[in-house]
């Protein structure tokens, strides 16, 4: 009965989220140094608060990325949705010093894919980067990318993360931020700054995707895309 139920939440939350993301209008801000890691075929590792989940896993379809997820019940519902999307997922935490979960991502990572986190997840406190994707930085040296997607006209769903859904035909802003290397050689001190470093920058384009700071002026690479369900 479980897996019935694992399957069908899978098949119609894949649906929804094509048919919802096919009438949102996307502006993509700063993208310019993803497009040169992936030119320079260097894989990344792309971090997001967990609310930022649904929309995020439209925006980044069909690029096989990796994910971490947890193995609690509600992870599976999140794993079927998603490698519906094209994600790959490795299951487990990111808790416990940052390693315990992440020895699937760590071999997709070894074989050229990008690896995605949700450092806030899976169980919160919301917008608090734990350590395991400061850590997979460190053992891989794949620059950190941090991303976020939000507007104006979003439905929050009463979980610890307020989950975002955006609504139909809104605008909708793709963000990403200044990318984060953390060297192999790092102290414990370094990993610290390191994970503030990224919640700070997450909140900032997190907000600034939402409309509560405003884009960057300049932002040479700045562009509107238009949607459309695969």
């Amino acid at each position: 009965m479980d897996e019935l139920r694992f399957r069908t939440v899978g098949w119609a939350g894949s649906v929804v989220l094509r048919v919802l993301g096919a009438s949102w209008r996307v502006s993509v801000h700063d993208e310019g140094p993803l497009r040169e890691f992936r030119r320079a075929g260097q894989p990344v590792i792309l971090a997001h608060w967990h609310s930022r989940i649904l929309p995020l896993a439209y925006l980044h379809r069909g690029e096989g990325i990796v994910v971490l997820v947890s193995e609690h019940g509600d992870g599976e519902y999140i794993t079927r949705v998603i490698e519906r999307m094209g994600f790959g997922t490795g299951r487990g935490s990111s808790t416990r010093g940052g390693v315990q979960g992440l020895r699937s991502l760590l071999r997709a990572h070894r074989s050229g894919r990008d690896l995605g986190f949700a450092p806030d997840g899976p169980r919160g406190p919301a917008r608090s980067c734990k350590p395991g994707v400061i850590v997979a930085a460190q053992l891989t040296g794949a620059p950190i990318v941090p991303l976020a997607a939000g507007g104006k006209a979003l439905w929050r769903v009463g979980s610890w993360d307020r989950l975002v859904i955006p609504k139909p035909f809104v605008e909708l802003h793709l963000t990403y931020g200044e990318p984060l290397f953390v060297p192999r050689d790092a102290t414990p001190e370094d990993l610290e700054r390191a994970a503030a470093r990224l919640e700070a920058e997450l909140d900032r384009i997190t907000d600034t995707a939402d409309g509560v700071q405003p884009i960057r002026a300049g932002s040479a690479d700045s562009h509107s895309t238009p949607t459309s369900a695969e």
